[in-house]
């Protein structure tokens, strides 16, 4: 293609390069989600509607994306985890998030009518998600992000579920419900629910108190390793590219399992857990 004089102006792009061997997660977050959910009535505290459509969608990222080894979601995010021999878009950070993003709310968008059949979306109320990568230099700070995210679960829908159940249920004002549950910890927000409304927060849906952990179902292949821990930057650029498409091809063919357990004690890590290369 012949050059132009107005070709210059590229030189004004700037590439972020995320750093070789280290993990890449990149956490995707509904904009807006609290003027969209109130727009289209989702059901309070949770809507399984809407949990069950974020997961479809993170799952239908993970076929398209093989370098994605495993997600985790609640509520309206999303977090996964791509290996550290990753060189997709050459680690380029914008290329990546922007991907992510637009190929998850393009998912969320189509997929829609599965799980809401009776509300079409509106032109001027669609979803759309924003993203930021973060990078790790172990499986330690891995399984700690993710362990985040979970206790993050925990602490919100417990509030969710008490203030909504004070409010639908006991009949409060959304400010009184909030001032009622200010300053309470788990355990008064437990005996609230059980003392005046009969509920048992352990009986609620799993799901919706521990989120979704998916993983590839590849095998023993994919277990971590105390040698993948110490694999240096060296050995990272010498695997051979014909490896790298063969452990491609094994992550696209393999099952990808919903799990709603406990990711934060060692018993996850220890099995299923051993998803992470």
């Amino acid at each position: 293609m012949a050059k132009s004089r107005f070709e210059y102006v590229r030189t004004y792009e700037q590439d972020a390069i995320l750093l070789p061997n280290t993990y890449i997660v990149i956490r995707l977050d509904g904009r807006g989600f609290h003027r969209f959910s109130a727009h289209y009535n989702f059901r309070k505290p949770n809507d399984k509607r809407a949990l069950c459509l974020m997961n479809a969608a993170a799952k239908q990222v993970m076929r398209q994306i093989p370098d994605v080894e495993g997600a985790y979601g609640q509520s309206d995010e999303y977090s996964f985890v791509l290996s550290r021999e990753c060189r997709m878009f050459d680690r380029r950070e914008a290329k990546l998030v922007s991907t992510f993003a637009s190929t998850f709310t393009a998912q969320y968008q189509f997929l829609w009518p599965e799980f809401f059949t009776d509300i079409s979306l509106d032109g001027n109320m669609l979803p759309s998600f924003d993203g930021r990568a973060v990078l790790y230099p172990s499986l330690r700070e891995v399984r700690d992000y993710f362990s985040w995210r979970q206790a993050d679960c925990h602490i919100n829908n417990l509030y969710n579920t008490s203030f909504w159940t004070l409010v639908l249920t006991g009949g409060l004002s959304e400010h009184d419900a909030e001032q009622a549950l200010m300053g309470t910890n788990s355990g008064a927000k437990n005996e609230l629910l059980f003392s005046q409304f009969g509920i048992n927060y352990n009986d609620e849906e799993i799901m919706y108190r521990k989120g979704t952990m998916l993983i590839r179902d590849v095998g023993a292949g994919g277990a971590a390793s105390e040698s993948t821990e110490s694999r240096d930057v060296q050995e990272w650029h010498e695997k051979s590219k014909r490896q790298v498409e063969r452990e491609e091809k094994k992550r696209r063919k393999a099952e990808i399992v919903e799990l709603h357990v406990d990711i934060i004690g060692d018993e996850f890590w220890r099995g299923a857990g051993r998803w992470i290369s």
